[in-house]
């Protein structure tokens, strides 16, 4: 019986809600700030979307970003309070969620980019957003997916999938019961993409200016075109 599952993020994300909105706003977050935030946003801006569909949100800091430039955004989150910040803004349409959820009977829409920022983190739940995320895009439509590089977040540890401790680091003591999270090799993330209709049209992988480390990676996987059309 494994000691960390789905469920134990939620409900350590449900725990740390509060602290997580102060460190997104007040920009605690050093890699956020200094170089992740900028990546995903301007990528999305480059695929020139009219309607995004950010899944987990958290509390809508790229939904708000996105919305500035005239970007229509829908956010999901199953954590009640991101979501109730998030609708304070006005910034976009936002709901709680679960990722299992997540199909085109509970959405209704459909959208030219869905993104997930640094919010895959399960198991499961993962698996099932990629089973249904083609029958939520537009033709031609974008799956971008930031997450924990697999070589600088494999540390010590076996190069092998399985569920990692996870830690608070560098965050405040406002934080308590630290969320566990699903490593996953290159090769693990590439098939999630490819098993499930998309192709990979990019894998960026943007580098700590201060350490020369890779801050992240990130993923964009494209609904193609039928060419027998």
């Amino acid at each position: 019986m494994t000691l960390y599952s789905d469920k134990n993020i939620i409900d350590s994300w449900l725990q740390n809600a509060k602290p997580w909105i102060s460190a997104i706003q007040n920009n605690e977050i050093e890699s956020r700030s200094l170089i992740t935030n900028k990546a995903i946003k301007d990528l999305i801006l480059e695929k020139k979307p009219i309607k995004v569909l950010d899944i987990g949100c958290g509390e809508g800091w790229l939904a708000r970003e996105l919305n500035s430039t005239g970007v229509d955004v829908c956010g999901i989150d199953i954590v009640p309070q991101l979501i109730d910040e998030a609708n304070k803004h006005g910034c976009g349409k936002f709901q709680v969620l679960p990722y299992e959820d997540l199909s085109q009977e509970t959405i209704k829409e459909k959208y030219d980019v869905a993104v997930c920022n640094f919010s895959l983190l399960g198991n499961e739940s993962v698996a099932m957003i990629f089973q249904n995320i083609s029958s939520l895009l537009n033709e031609n439509g974008y799956f971008i997916v930031q997450t924990i590089h697999s070589i600088s977040g494999c540390g010590d540890e076996e190069y092998i999938d399985g569920w990692r401790k996870g830690t608070w680091n560098d965050f405040s003591d406002s934080f308590t019961n630290p969320p566990p999270w699903y490593f996953r090799t290159l090769e693990t993330w590439k098939d999630l993409f490819l098993n499930n209709g998309l192709s990979i049209s990019e894998i960026i992988e943007p580098l700590n200016p201060k350490t020369k480390s890779f801050a992240s990676i990130i993923f964009v996987g494209k609904i193609e075109t039928n060419v027998n059309n």
